[in-house]
């Protein structure tokens, strides 16, 4: 039987470069975490498309 961990904390938002992909981990309302492993060129069709919607 599988043990089972306990959650620790939703953490900050964190992006890291391992290898050729982008790992960006998001906290999630209500606990967790979301992970999300990316390319770079996604990484910047993302960072445009974020620039689009905010307000400075």
């Amino acid at each position: 039987m599988a043990a089972m961990k306990p959650r620790t904390g939703d953490g900050p938002l964190e992006v890291v470069e391992e290898g050729r992909s982008i790992i960006m981990r998001v906290p999630l309302e209500g606990g967790g975490r979301l992970v999300v492993e990316i390319a770079a060129s996604e990484a910047v069709s993302l960072r445009d498309a974020l620039q689009g919607v905010i307000k400075e």
